[in-house]
Formats: C-alpha cells, sequence, structure tokens
C-alpha cells in the first residue's frame, strides 16, 4: 500500500476555527486520496463536525486541547501562552516527532512563523522561514516568495529564498532545474547584482537552477 501522507491539521486556527477548517478537511480528500488528517482541537467543538462526515472520520484521527491560538496575538505573546498546548502548537510538534508529514494551519500567521522556527529550526544556512504561494502565469505557475513573514532582505536572505524556492519548485512541479527571479517593486537599498553574484557563486549542489 503507498504512503498516506499524515497533515497535522490545526482545526481551531483561522477567524471562524473548526468550522471552516474541517468542512475544508473533507473536501480536500477527494481530491488528494492518498492524504489522512490528524486533527487538533477542542474535542466538544470538532468532534460532532467530524462525526457528520463518515469519510473524514475514516480518514482522521482527533487530538483533544481546549487551547487555540488567537488570531490578534501578537507571535512573542502566542509562543508564551500557546506552547506546549495550543492546537497550533501540538500540530507543529507532531511533526517534529515524526507522527506527521506536514502541518497545515488558517490560524494566526506571526505565531505559525515563530512557533515553527522555534520549535523545528530552519535548514542549515537559512535564517529566516518564508511565506510562499503559487503564482499563475502565461506559462503555468511560478511559486513566489517571501509574502510577509519578512520585512526587509539583504542579498544572503534573497538568495535563502531563493534557494527555499528553487528546492520547492522541484517537489511541487517536478522541476530538474528551476528559474529562479528577482521581482523588483520599487527601489532597493542594495544593487541586485550583489544578489545575483551571490547566488551564482553558491555550490553546485545547492544552486542547482537558473538565474534569469
Amino acid at each position: 500500500m503507498p504512503h498516506k501522507v499524515r497533515i497535522a491539521l490545526d482545526a481551531m486556527g483561522g477567524d471562524k476555527g473548526a468550522s471552516v477548517v474541517v468542512p475544508g478537511a473533507e473536501l480536500a480528500l477527494p481530491r488528494h486520496p492518498d492524504i489522512e488528517f490528524v486533527l487538533f482541537g477542542d474535542r466538544a467543538v470538532v468532534a460532532p463536525l467530524v462525526e457528520a462526515r463518515p469519510r473524514l472520520k475514516a480518514a482522521s484521527r482527533l487530538v483533544h486541547t481546549d487551547v487555540a491560538v488567537k488570531m490578534d496575538a501578537k507571535p512573542s505573546q502566542a509562543l508564551r501562552q500557546g506552547r506546549w498546548k495550543s492546537s497550533m502548537w501540538l500540530a507543529i510538534d507532531a511533526v517534529k516527532k515524526g507522527e506527521a508529514d506536514v502541518v497545515v494551519s488558517a490560524g494566526n500567521t506571526g505565531a505559525l512563523m515563530a512557533m515553527a522556527k522555534f520549535h523545528l529550526r530552519t535548514m542549515a544556512g537559512i535564517d529566516r522561514p518564508a511565506i510562499a504561494a503559487l503564482w499563475p502565469t502565461l506559462r503555468g505557475e511560478s511559486i513566489v516568495l517571501d509574502l510577509g513573514a519578512s520585512i526587509g532582505a539583504d542579498a544572503r536572505h534573497l538568495v535563502n529564498l531563493a534557494v527555499m524556492g528553487s528546492a520547492m519548485a522541484r517537489v511541487v512541479f517536478g522541476l530538474e532545474r528551476p528559474t529562479v527571479g528577482l521581482l523588483n517593486i520599487g527601489v532597493q537599498s542594495f544593487p541586485i547584482s550583489t544578489t545575483a553574484a551571490s547566488w551564482k557563486a553558491m555550490p553546485s549542489d545547492r544552486a542547482s537552477s537558473t538565474w534569469s
């Protein structure tokens, strides 16, 4: 039997919480039959929603916690109050322990970034995490990052983003050598050529993409 991708899902995350997250998990199943869920949230709230969805019930299990990170909580506040016990932290912890392959949360983005960096750490050589999204283009789809995890960037950080984005493109799109580009939205405080030079100077096993 092929390995199923196990998703640790913060069932309490987002503006509407479980009332939106749980139906969303159900919608994902027919589109991605190779997934299963570990739901983290308040059993009194989440269990009835799961019970009403037999297909989701068969492909998930529920881990109880009645602590949820508030959408307006500052990242430092979320770490202090939600560490070890919130639905977001426990979902991240499942990946840390190897009990899940990936964590998904529609909750407080700043808190998610802070908790993930604190608990999972970043890869060697990567200083900051990033938020990525798929953007449609005339040739298909592109991965764009960073979309809000950091304010400001120097050449080193942009190279880190290029490494992460190209790695994601190889996995998501199956590209052997993705093309990396720099999107400029205004006046920059450093030469763009510095970033390009830093990228091209990287070892070939890391910079296995083409700079455009």
